[in-house]
């Protein structure tokens, strides 16, 4: 394992080492978890954009979509527990 160092302000160091001890851990345990937590999210951010872009360009190729209108009333449906049959995507009329 490496070492980094990090300057912390003083400010914060003290609220690192108080969120440590409440939950029962080092703050170098704290500050590990937070980094991973941090870089999870950005990874998960990335993975995201990703997926989005690919069905961006998948979408301007064939212009295959569901409605608005009917995905809102699928995901009202869906959201009030109830029933819904998922709309059908097709190709948009310009």
């Amino acid at each position: 394992m490496s070492t980094t160092t990090i300057r912390l302000p003083e400010a914060l160091k003290a609220r690192v080492a108080q969120a440590a001890e409440a939950a029962g851990t080092t703050s170098h345990s704290f500050i590990l978890e937070a980094i991973a937590e941090k870089t999870a999210l950005a990874e998960q951010r990335a993975e995201f954009h990703a997926v989005a872009d690919q069905r961006y360009a998948q979408f301007l190729a064939d212009g295959v979509s569901v409605p608005w209108d009917q995905a809102r009333d699928y995901l009202t449906r869906r959201l009030a527990g109830a029933r819904a049959a998922r709309p059908s995507a097709r190709k948009q009329v310009r």
